[in-house]
């Protein structure tokens, strides 16, 4: 307890900075998951009753579903421009700056959604949504690369796993607004979409009181001093000469040994895809973020009203067993139909599968990520990160609602296949990176990335490989 207030008082930029990072990247991100339940009624109704007034019949109940599996989807299409273009204006603009604009972009989804209803348009919600993706997705993917790189050694594994705690209490967030007597009720519900406005608005007013990243400024800008002032202002006054040599060090792995050692520019995505260096890097990549979107979490989240509605709950008693769902993640991120008791039985078995998906992928899989990428490689290896769980959360957006429909209670037995084969996967290929330097993972990969060892000889001809690791990454 005495060394934890101690890290609280000389670390207390960082920790005022992670709070701040938190706030306005993957909170956001996990509230907009959750919360579309909660007016999912309301807005079908505004749906029906909009198109009435402009046709004078309402919507088939096909042509409903279909509109509101649009607004829902419309959220992960948003956060898959967002992410493609990420690595590109990081590179150009820098983090800080993009993740000011991505602030504008979420206030100006707030004010459009919030004034959906007055304006008798449903055209608004859908291009808030979005838009609320462009900005989340451009969020999302700074969020965990700025995390790590303001991070020093020893809590290292701490920020990183702050980008899942901040996500699930989005969730938590999203389902405790979503609720009756806050402002899930039928007049309230463009204020609680457009709630995340004001995050966006107070992480704007406080990045200004903070550095950019001190590997940005030491690595790409070359610029020493200010290096020095991020520290300061991060980590308290004292010497920090060994994370500066750190940096350096990172910076020779990658350069040619005859060469001099400029800025390290950061690879485009088709140079990293191109990289034998980094293939199984890539290949693990995708396996976890495949297993994210197709393991059935957020069909939970986006769907969960329908799920317990065929699970046979009655209808005032969902929010509440939605927002448990929540709770259970949130909690372990930081640490049927013909006998009555039969759907108590299925709201326990999704409870459980929601704890596991907290202690393993949630909590761990974006630390993983940062782990497995230097700095060079990190940026396009999010922007990669950032497509493949975009595009699987606008599909499974989509989707999900008529595969409900079409299976009923059995709809998740189509996501057991995609986890047993990623359980098999991850056991068999992924090293374990707990308490290793970069250099020590980059070698267990280079065991799968050259399989012959005069392969290996040649790639190590090229570059230069330091003995000493990098920094250790500790869970």
């Amino acid at each position: 307890m005495a060394t934890f207030l101690s890290d609280l008082v000389q670390y207390r930029g960082f920790f005022q900075m992670v709070l701040i990072l938190g706030i306005g990247g993957s909170f956001p991100y996990g509230f907009h998951i959750s919360v579309i339940n909660y007016p999912s009624m309301h807005i079908k109704r505004f749906l029906n009753a909009t198109w009435s007034s402009r046709h004078g019949r309402p919507l088939s109940p096909e042509a409903v579903q279909l509109l509101w599996s649009s607004i829902v989807s419309a959220y992960g299409l948003g956060g898959l421009l967002g992410s493609a273009a990420c690595g590109f204006l990081t590179a150009r603009f820098r983090k800080k700056k993009c993740q000011a604009a991505a602030n504008g972009v979420m206030v100006g989804a707030a004010l459009c959604v919030g004034l959906s209803e007055s304006a008798a348009s449903f055209e608004m919600i859908l291009l808030a949504r979005f838009l609320f993706g462009v900005g989340i997705g451009i969020s999302f993917s700074i969020h965990p690369q700025y995390v790590g790189e303001i991070s020093p050694k020893r809590l290292r594994g701490f920020a990183n796993a702050t980008v899942a705690i901040f996500l699930t209490l989005g969730k938590v967030a999203g389902q405790v607004a979503g609720l009756r007597e806050v402002l899930g009720g039928a007049s309230l519900w463009p204020l609680l979409l457009a709630l995340t406005g004001l995050s966006a608005l107070a992480q704007s007013a406080a990045l200004p009181c903070f550095p950019d990243s001190p590997s940005y400024l030491l690595l790409q800008k070359g610029n020493e001093e200010a290096f020095l002032q991020a520290i300061r202002r991060l980590w308290g006054p004292g010497d920090h000469g060994a994370e500066i040599e750190d940096l350096r060090r990172e910076q020779v792995q990658w350069c040619p040994s005859s060469s001099p050692l400029p800025p390290p520019k950061g690879l485009r995505v088709r140079e990293l895809l191109a990289s034998r260096s980094l293939r199984w890097q890539l290949y693990v990549t995708f396996a976890l973020m495949t297993t994210l979107q197709l393991c059935g979490i957020n069909a939970i989240y986006f769907y969960s009203f329908e799920v317990f509605r065929t699970a046979q709950f009655e209808e005032e008693t969902i929010p509440y067993v939605a927002l448990g769902v929540g709770v259970c993640e949130c909690l372990s991120s930081v640490l049927c139909h013909r006998f009555l008791w039969m759907h108590y039985v299925s709201v326990v078995l999704i409870f459980l599968f929601v704890i596991f998906y907290g202690i393993g992928p949630s909590g761990a899989t974006i630390a993983v990520m940062v782990e497995m990428f230097t700095q060079a490689f990190r940026p396009s290896a999010f922007v990669l990160v950032g497509i493949l769980n975009w595009a699987g959360l606008f599909l499974l957006g989509m989707a999900f609602p008529f595969i409900v429909a079409w299976l009923g209670p059995f709809c998740f037995l189509l996501f057991v296949a995609v986890l047993s084969a990623s359980a098999a996967f991850v056991f068999l290929f992924l090293p374990e990176t707990k308490g290793k330097s970069i250099v020590e993972i980059t070698a267990e990969f280079n065991k799968l990335n050259y399989r012959r060892k005069k392969d290996l000889f040649k790639e190590e001809a090229n570059h230069h490989y330091p003995k000493e690791g990098i920094f250790c990454t500790r869970l």
